[in-house]
């Protein structure tokens, strides 16, 4: 009895009306703490932190580059964790987590890359090098649009939903070469800013507003994944008669 209730509350954890339903509670409270940290971050970092003494002020830019680099990694194993959850144990809202978090890995890859790129003009004298690092970041590039291009590949929702969980599976490989790539290869790219075995590289002053900056991008991604959830539950869930209701009343409300 006690076993079946457990498998009963996982099982409404996956549940896209449960999801939906308690989710919106969450949304005003994860706005206005990302936006907070967010604001808090940029102007501590681009005003009040000090200018590099090598690179000068266009080190700045790492507080753009390296929340939206840590969380297109991050990203990319909760897309391959909930593709897989979706397979073993066919819940929908895994696949459909799936979806949102490949868009927004791929945005953020994408952010990681041309802030890269900007900062690699003045420190390397050039925007792009086929370094091990930078051309790694862009193969996850690829591998989230693999993963997105696959959802219009198949007819039904099942087939795509699992060909792209089992591509973003096979593709996690490729993180920890991203990861590690500075260490394992010659490279132009600068060595990991943030250690869990050794302390910081940076100047406290720098590292703080870096901190900020990348917990109010994690709250920002989870805003994010929330909202393009809800909207992907709407649009999969169209017929179901909790979402024809919500919408009715919806509309009674206007």
């Amino acid at each position: 009895m006690r076993l079946n209730m457990q498998w009963t509350w996982f099982h409404r954890l996956g549940s896209p009306r449960w999801f939906y339903q308690k989710t919106q509670r969450w949304l005003p409270w994860l706005s206005a703490v990302s936006a907070i940290l967010l604001l808090t971050g940029l102007i501590w970092g681009l005003a009040f932190a000090p200018q590099d003494a090598k690179q000068g002020h266009s080190f700045r830019i790492i507080y753009l580059h390296v929340p939206a680099s840590f969380l297109a990694l991050a990203g990319y194993y909760l897309m391959a964790i909930a593709g897989a959850i979706g397979l073993i144990w066919r819940i929908k809202l895994s696949f459909m987590l799936m979806k949102s978090a490949a868009s927004i890995g791929a945005v953020l890859t994408f952010v990681a890359l041309f802030t890269g790129a900007v900062w690699g003009k003045p420190t390397w004298g050039t925007y792009w090098v086929w370094d091990a690092r930078i051309t790694s970041m862009l193969i996850l590039l690829f591998l989230y649009f693999g993963v997105l291009a696959l959802r219009y590949t198949f007819s039904s929702h099942e087939a795509s939903d699992k060909a792209s969980a089992i591509l973003s599976l096979v593709g996690t490989v490729n993180v920890p070469i991203i990861y590690k790539s500075v260490d394992w290869w010659q490279t132009l790219h600068q060595p990991a800013t943030i250690k869990l075995t050794s302390a910081p590289s940076m100047h406290p002053d720098m590292f703080a507003p870096l901190v900020v900056m990348i917990l109010g991008f994690y709250c920002f991604y989870a805003l994010a994944l929330i909202l393009s959830t809800r909207a992907e539950i709407l649009q999969r869930e169209g017929k179901s008669s909790w979402v024809r209701q919500l919408v009715a009343n919806k509309r009674g409300e206007v």
